[in-house]
């Protein structure tokens, strides 16, 4: 696949990888995990990181080509 992806597919997807690491955060910290999910729970939330990390320096790429996008600390900040 090598269409560009649009800003808004980016946006989006940024956006909805930091909600999934903040909700995957929030469940390993609850005491909902069974311990032998605890190992497979936290590899997820580490490539839900990795994932975010990618996206994140992507993005910040994007926006050094268009000067309309807002930096990454308002888009995570803003409420869409």
């Amino acid at each position: 696949m090598n269409e560009k992806i649009s800003n808004n597919a980016m946006i989006y997807a940024t956006l909805a990888l930091n909600s999934e690491v903040e909700l995957q955060r929030d469940y390993l910290e609850s005491d909902e995990v069974p311990d032998d999910e605890r190992d497979n729970e936290e590899e997820i939330l580490a490539d839900l990181e990795q994932a975010f990390m990618e996206f994140v320096d992507l993005y910040k790429k994007r926006c050094k080509v268009d000067k309309e996008l807002p930096n990454i600390e308002e888009l995570l900040n803003s409420q869409l």
